[in-house]
């Protein structure tokens, strides 16, 4: 480790190329998990409803699932033509250009939503890389966006935030501030209970108010993995910036008439957005607010 770390010093070129590298074929592996971790819940859904209820899925429900699903197998295939994905066409971005966009057998159109994903993971990963430099800090800070990259992209298909990716992103937070690798143990966990109470006392006051539920359960966790990540004293820049962001894009939605009134919207994209903003920007947002007040 100390003699790749003194190749990057020499080299410091090197370490953005790889960690670019390391980012796309991730993004490539956030796809899956974007597509398939939905899939298996579902299907660990019905397996406990038929356990519970003594009923069996229907029969083509069940021929519509393979016998084995999860993150590795079975392998990807064209949804269209079952064509088996080849290494060589499972490049990040690469193989999409060279494909032109089209699966190799039926040429039926793939996603410019694949590269995009790609793309993004190694860009943002290559900004954390610039912001932290090498060193443990860069690791976990990885991990942390590329936890946030897939929930967004889950909840925009799904409107689901799942337990597998929040709660784990919101105990290793928690764990990290022992060393103080981002924040203290106390703001991280002051962060994660009132990021948590924050949006429950909102989602309770709403529904007493009006019947309905404003926000799901996900949207609590999320907010106390952010909090025990960034610390407590920047839930309110994360709870401003996230409606602002959800703001702006949801009038941006509405002028294109992507949207419709009454329509639900998920809020764990604006979460995700603001809660990376204020790990970056937090202390520049913070001054920059109280040298507007005094």
């Amino acid at each position: 480790m100390e003699n790749l770390l003194l190749v990057f010093d020499v080299y410091p070129w090197l370490f953005y190329v790889v960690v670019l590298f390391v980012g796309l074929t991730v993004g490539s592996f956030l796809n899956v998990v974007i597509y398939r971790l939905p899939v298996m819940m579902e299907r660990d859904f019905r397996c406990a409803c038929e356990e519970h209820f003594q009923t069996d899925i229907a029969v083509s429900d069940k021929a519509a699932l393979p016998q084995r699903f999860n993150l590795a197998v079975p392998a990807s295939t064209c949804p269209a033509c079952g064509h088996k994905i080849r290494a060589w066409e499972n490049i990040p971005v690469l193989s999409w250009i060279a494909l032109k966009a089209k699966c190799s057998q039926c040429q039926t159109p793939i996603s410019v939503r694949y590269p995009a994903i790609e793309a993004l993971t190694g860009l943002l990963s290559v900004a954390f890389a610039l912001y932290f430099g090498p060193g443990v800090q860069l690791l976990f800070a990885l991990l942390f966006l590329w936890c946030l990259i897939a929930l967004t992209f889950i909840d925009i298909d799904t409107m689901l935030l799942p337990d597998q990716i929040t709660l784990p992103l919101l105990w290793l937070g928690l764990l990290l501030s022992i060393d103080n690798t981002f924040v203290s143990t106390t703001d991280a966990l002051l962060g994660a209970a009132l990021g948590y109470l924050s949006l429950w006392s909102v989602y309770w006051a709403f529904k007493l108010l009006t019947g309905k539920e404003g926000m799901g359960y996900g949207d609590f966790k999320l907010l106390a993995a952010l909090g025990a990540w960034t610390g407590y004293s920047y839930l309110p820049v994360i709870i401003i910036l996230s409606s602002f962001v959800g703001a702006l894009i949801g009038i941006a939605m509405m002028l294109t008439r992507q949207s419709e009134k009454g329509q639900a919207i998920p809020f764990g994209p604006y979460l995700a957005i603001a809660g990376l903003i204020t790990f970056f920007y937090g202390d520049v947002i913070v001054n920059f607010y109280w040298q507007l007040i005094l």
